[in-house]
């Protein structure tokens, strides 16, 4: 088996170690949920219940508001307290349904559907879009919509994004070792969808037991395979995997679709299977708590909702108070100021560090080396556009082609003079979106 790759990138210290032998947890939440109805790209949910009703797990509480929107449901059974703006990771509030868990859990009854072989592929859709299901990998993009491409016969493989690339997270990692079963059912309800698709199970090669399960799971598959991918960072970028394993290159004004593939990765595969499966909401995702900063480093089964301090606490608490706390990876993740925000479809990974690596890391000049240009994925100039973006200079932004940098951070952490490459160019590039939607 080959090793795939692209150009480009660097290896961080994985981290990984921390809590890859750590199985999946399935974690009760003790308090009140705060269930947001800001899950996803698009338009937040619109919530359909009010203070004082009564709900039960799996039960809708927030309806999508538009195309590019998603379904939200109740996690827990309990009493809705309020329907309020409430902090949320980004820093930001957004619109949620609180709710006094009740702690019986006690659940709607999920209309099954008939056998994944004798659903249309409109029956099938409508059950992801009906779940909720969006991107698990960051993005929270509508999976029911990246499912319905313009040109479906055009689609040549659904890859599953099981590279993991970013340190310290080994939630999918998990997921494959646990559950690989779960997995390819879920890619094979995927492949019901394009007649002429193939499915691609994609692994960093630091993940050796990992494929071997998967191999073994799926001999005697013509229709999907594994394929090991070189260990380094962002591998697990869409437009970095995608080269990678079919050769194929996108760029900022095309999307996947666009190059045959569909890709998601492994938690919202997981999802897909549950949704069209058993008819089953997506309200639980597998979070990594980890970081030299906590007791017991772990991977939870988490409901949507559950507030990120009492992971904490089941994780043992702190071994120190800790000086930097992420949500996410430390290359792409956001650093948090409180623990009061509450877990999302998107959560990864709860990052806690006793030092922050950062704090005494002081900015000199650039000394023109080449080494954010070396790294790039992109392929772009990271100095020249860091030096655009200061300048306000967005027609050079432009021009330098600021618009494909896919923002994961390599250049600033590979740059001597310690410079904020990445954060000058994020900026530059969200005014330069914005100016071209108006």
């Amino acid at each position: 088996m080959s090793i795939l790759t692209f150009r480009g990138g660097i290896h961080p210290y994985e981290g990984k170690e921390l809590s890859k032998d750590s199985p999946i947890k399935e974690y009760i939440p003790k308090g009140e949920v705060a269930i947001s109805m800001s899950q996803h790209i698009g338009a937040p949910a619109k919530p359909v219940v009010k203070k004082g009703d009564s709900v039960l797990v799996g039960q809708l509480i927030g309806e999508a508001a538009g195309f590019i929107s998603a379904n939200v449901h109740s996690s827990v059974s309990g009493k809705v307290k309020a329907v309020e703006k409430r902090f949320i990771v980004n820093g930001g509030k957004a619109e949620c349904v609180i709710i006094e868990n009740d702690g019986n859990f006690e659940e709607v009854t999920y209309e099954q559907p008939t056998s994944c072989e004798n659903l249309t592929r409109e029956e099938i859709i409508g059950l992801v879009k009906a779940a909720g299901v969006v991107g698990m990998g960051g993005a929270g993009f509508p999976t029911n919509v990246k499912l319905s491409p313009k040109n479906v016969d055009d689609i040549d493989y659904i890859i599953v994004n099981g590279s993991e690339c970013e340190p310290y997270l080994t939630s999918d990692y998990r997921r494959m070792i646990e559950n690989p079963e779960l997995l390819i059912g879920g890619l094979k309800i995927m492949l019901r969808l394009f007649d002429k698709a193939k499915g691609i199970i994609a692994v960093e090669d630091n993940k050796p037991d990992a494929i071997a399960r998967l191999k073994e799971c799926l001999a005697g598959e013509d229709n999907i395979e594994v394929k090991k991918l070189y260990t380094k960072y962002p591998q697990g970028a869409e437009r970095m995997l995608i080269y990678a394993v079919t050769g194929r290159k996108i760029n900022s004004s095309k999307l996947p679709a666009d190059a045959g593939c569909i890709v998601d990765n492994v938690d919202t595969v997981f999802a897909i299977y549950h949704a069209v499966s058993y008819g089953k909401p997506l309200i639980k995702r597998v979070i990594t708590v980890t970081g030299d900063a906590v007791a017991n480093p772990q991977n939870f089964l988490v409901p949507v909702g559950t507030n990120h301090s009492e992971l904490i606490e089941a994780a043992g608490g702190f071994v120190s108070e800790p000086s930097k706390i992420i949500s996410g990876g430390p290359m792409m993740g956001m650093a948090i100021s409180s623990l009061d925000v509450p877990v999302t479809k998107t959560s990864s990974s709860l990052l806690c560090y006793t030092r922050d690596p950062l704090v005494d890391i002081s900015q000199t000049n650039c000394i023109n080396c080449g080494r954010c240009v070396k790294v790039c994925p992109g392929r772009v100039l990271p100095s020249r556009l860091a030096k655009f973006s200061a300048r306000g200079d967005m027609e050079s932004f432009l021009k330098y082609d600021g618009l494909e940098c896919c923002e994961c951070g390599c250049c600033s952490y590979i740059c001597p003079a310690k410079i904020n490459l990445t954060q000058a160019i994020k900026t530059m590039r969200k005014k330069a979106l914005a100016a071209r939607k108006k």
